[in-house]
């Protein structure tokens, strides 16, 4: 077939044809040289800067999710992060060539914490298992069974080896990690049991549960001392819960929007805030002033001064908050968002001081170095990041 003349060029709409004989030369071109169909003229100038990274050091040794993180109270550099590749991983601030591979969880490693004095670390999976390791050695102490649901959270008893862990399976259990023994189970909630502690002075446990009630309990004789329920308290889920530094007041937070202040030893409502609008997400009593902070959904962090039962300031994110910390001897709070962005925030004034960019997904947990110059977050973006808050302590 010969190429057509101009004149039948223009009757087909100006379509050309040609066969293999007008080839003058063949190029090869890489598909990714040539621009987007979409690119608008001019903007070959316009090139696209990725978000600065404000971490100091990433921890890239997991394979999945991330959805827990502890900071040794003893030792500075020491990190351990677990996730959703069924691993934890023991790791050092700064020191990129040194991993401890936790190994021997079946499922997602979903909550991790050390001992008060820093000797001893557990690892609670949604295998129902809880597993001690042992810091000095570098091995595994014990595996700790019972629970027949996943682990949602552990906590160590403030003066000894006593491990506390809720469980999915409404259950919460207690062992002795120094002898690898049970000691108790806590029975009654209806059903997960999202949040837990010892109290300070460790002569109380206070539980709170997906059932939308909060169990107060005697450790030693597993004593359901009070059960928080019904008007005024929650009508939703726990999601998480806080012990004054006294003993004296727990403080919940639902998926119903709510907080509730509760006297341990009465197990009475004495206060109740209703400022937020969705899930609260996470909650903590500042050290030393009577103030509290609680994080949701909402996308609002609220400081509140409990001696009123009052909001002190509204912190607003661009996304729900979902982990807070405050820093120890500090005025200030740190915050994880779904936004990827971990924020410092001045209690008094309520304003951002500082945000700090690098993960690409949503923020699971913080936690802050021993010494106080470090916050390490966890994210679903699979990284654990190191920032360096020291000027702000």
């Amino acid at each position: 077939m010969s190429a057509p003349s101009p004149k039948d060029d223009e009757i087909q709409g100006s379509e050309v044809f040609l066969d293999e004989g007008d080839i003058i030369e063949e190029y090869t071109v890489d598909e990714e040289d040539l621009p987007d169909a979409d690119e608008e003229e001019g903007s070959d100038t316009e090139e696209v800067i990725d978000e600065a990274d404000d971490s100091t050091h990433i921890f890239t040794g997991h394979t999945g999710e991330l959805y827990t993180v502890a900071c040794s109270p003893t030792d500075a550099s020491l990190v351990a992060s677990g996730g959703g590749d069924d691993r934890g991983f023991l790791w050092k601030i700064n020191q990129g060539d040194w991993a401890f591979e936790l190994q021997g969880h079946q499922d997602s490693v979903s909550t991790l914490a050390f001992s008060t004095d820093g000797q001893l670390l557990a690892s609670g999976g949604f295998d129902g298992l809880v597993k001690v390791w042992d810091i000095s050695k570098g091995d595994l102490k014990c595996t700790l069974d019972g629970p027949s649901g996943g682990i949602e959270w552990v906590r160590w008893h403030p003066r000894g080896h006593l491990i506390l862990a809720g469980s999915e399976d409404s259950t919460v259990w207690m062992w002795n990690a120094d002898k690898s023994t049970y000691l108790n189970m806590f029975s009654g909630h209806g059903s997960s049991v999202t949040c837990g502690d010892f109290t300070p002075d460790g002569k109380v446990i206070c539980t709170g549960s997906e059932d939308a009630t909060m169990r107060i309990w005697n450790p030693k004789t597993g004593e359901n001392i009070h059960v928080v329920r019904g008007h005024p308290y929650h009508n939703e889920g726990l999601t998480c819960l806080a012990i004054s530094s006294d003993s004296a007041i727990a403080l919940t937070g639902s998926k119903d929007s709510s907080v509730h202040a509760v006297n341990i030893s009465t197990g009475k409502v004495v206060s109740s805030f209703s400022t937020h609008s969705d899930s609260i997400e996470c909650i903590g009593f500042a050290e030393s002033s009577p103030w509290a902070a609680t994080g949701s959904m909402d996308k609002k962090l609220i400081i509140w001064d409990l001696q009123h039962s009052s909001p002190r300031c509204t912190c607003d994110h661009e996304d729900g908050v979902s982990s807070l910390l405050w820093l120890p001897g500090s005025r200030h709070i740190a915050t994880g968002c779904v936004d990827g962005k971990v924020r410092l925030w001045d209690s008094l004034s309520g304003e951002c001081v500082k945000t700090f960019s690098g993960h690409s997904d949503a923020i699971q947990s913080v936690a802050v170095s021993a010494n106080g110059d470090f916050l390490v977050s966890v994210s679903l973006d699979g990284t654990a990041r190191v920032f360096e808050i020291a000027e702000f302590r």
